[in-house]
């Protein structure tokens, strides 16, 4: 029984990471992020494609699926005497939202890079650490303004974050799945930038100019 609620808080979680907001936003204005830029569906495409109310609401929806799909995952997985239960299911909720946001059976098995449902498994895992990792990737995003470079700083302080706290006894050791798997989905999502980044090729966002193709990670 506990294994089918674990199972089930998995599928909801792939379901709900799968709903491509980029997609549904992009669509009153007649666009389809998917064919601008990177072709990703994530709030940096979208900012590309449709401009920065657009991009906005789509990283919120984003987020917001992340959160939700952890946040369910608690409820569907009753806690046990040391949380094991239900950090699985949170952990395994918040990696398949990502999968689901990056490989949508809604969007062609397309997506994004997985940051912004990440951002929102964080929030319902460790609002702390999401304050944190939040700050960090800010930091990225603004000081040299590609994107790939801020998903990258958020996953790893993710991974470096958790880890400390199973570590320090604050969080149940199945916490450690989401930890690892988070950095590993989003860095082989981020394979292509990785390379531009080491061949110096990879674009900044230029604010103001969603037109351009610059930074494409997402």
């Amino acid at each position: 029984m506990l294994f089918a609620r674990v199972l089930a808080a998995a599928v909801l979680g792939y379901f709900l990471g799968a709903v491509p907001f980029g997609l549904v936003v992009c669509r009153p204005f007649g666009l389809d992020p998917r064919k601008v830029g990177s072709g990703r569906t994530g709030g940096t495409n979208v900012y590309r494609t449709a401009g920065l109310p657009a991009a906005l609401a789509t990283i919120f929806l984003d987020i917001l699926k992340g959160f939700v799909a952890v946040k369910l995952a608690a409820l569907i997985v009753p806690v046990d005497s040391f949380g094991n239960a239900t950090a699985l299911a949170m952990s395994l909720a918040a990696l398949a939202a990502i999968v689901g946001h990056n490989y949508s059976v809604f969007a062609g098995f397309r997506g994004g890079a997985g940051s912004t449902p990440n951002i929102g498994a964080l929030l319902a895992i460790d609002p702390v650490l999401f304050a944190v990792a939040l700050i960090v990737a800010a930091i990225g995003m603004l000081g040299v303004r590609i994107a790939s470079v801020a998903s990258l700083m958020l996953s790893v302080t993710i991974f470096i974050g958790l880890g400390w706290r199973v570590v320090d006894g604050a969080m149940p050791p199945a916490t450690l799945l989401y930890s690892v798997g988070q950095l590993v989905i989003v860095t082989w999502a981020l394979r292509p930038n990785i390379r531009r980044l080491r061949e110096g090729t990879e674009r900044r966002i230029q604010y103001g100019s969603h037109h351009t193709p610059e930074g494409r990670s997402s």
